[in-house]
């Protein structure tokens, strides 16, 4: 059952479909959570017949945007997505900033989060994701994370090759199932983890599941609140006594 906020971005998707179909123009949300991705999934059937895209800033990304245009539109619109460098200006001196030292300095700006997109992080080094217009007012007001000064630049996306830090894990497990998958990544008891799925915490490829016997493809993107995100990389072979070997991918 939906809460005040989900049916508010229920009714704001279907009136952005709306007018991308009566107007024959392009519109777009700002970034979407899991949740809202789901909620975006769950009411498909409701909109008129457009093309919806979700995107992120790159395949990596999490928190993406929709955007929503006639299925015969005529010209192309840019994405409104902009890509921001933060560097120390004294490396030698920069602490070690964590992904919730970034967010939260740019949104002590007075900044929206939904206007912010992933962060990623490499060599003291971010690159964040966010909407076009507020591209500007972090690029002139953003200057300190924490202790450490630091300056912004927009970048283009073909600049950099911008990926999260993959760590590969390998397991044995009964079945290739979400609940057995889960367990192995964030080395916890499967009894443990049904309550995150039964809850609505784990998504796949942005999907809410509530099935722990479903069983993700490899490649699949899984997603668990409050605990993290991996990838199932792909099934290892099996072994003597008929487990299953797979590989896991876990984002640091």
């Amino acid at each position: 059952m939906m809460n005040k906020e989900e049916h508010f971005l229920k009714n704001r998707i279907i009136e952005l479909a709306n007018n991308a179909y009566t107007r024959n123009i392009y519109t777009n949300t700002d970034f979407l959570n899991l949740n809202e991705i789901n909620i975006l999934h769950t009411i498909k059937n409701e909109l008129p017949p457009v093309n919806v895209q979700l995107i992120g800033g790159n395949d990596y990304a999490e928190r993406k945007i929709a955007i929503f245009s006639p299925v015969d539109i005529y010209y192309e619109q840019t994405v409104p997505i902009c890509l921001i460098k933060i560097a120390p200006i004294k490396t030698q001196f920069a602490e070690t900033l964590s992904h919730r030292d970034y967010l939260g300095a740019i949104l002590n700006l007075g900044i929206n989060r939904s206007k912010i997109g992933d962060i990623f992080i490499k060599d003291k080094i971010a690159y964040l994701y966010c909407m076009e217009d507020i591209s500007s007012y972090i690029l002139e007001n953003l200057s300190k994370i924490r202790h450490t000064m630091i300056r912004t630049e927009e970048i283009s996306e073909t600049l950099t090759d911008i990926q999260p830090t993959l760590v590969e894990k390998k397991g044995t497990i009964g079945n290739v199932r979400l609940d057995s998958l889960i367990s192995t990544a964030f080395g916890t008891s499967r009894n443990s983890i049904l309550s995150f799925i039964e809850e609505g915490k784990v998504f796949v490829n942005g999907k809410m599941i509530t099935s722990n016997g479903y069983a993700p493809k490899e490649n699949d993107i899984i997603s668990v609140r409050g605990k993290g995100r991996f990838i199932y990389y792909r099934l290892l072979g099996v072994t003597k006594k008929g487990r299953n070997l797979v590989s896991i991918k876990l984002y640091q």
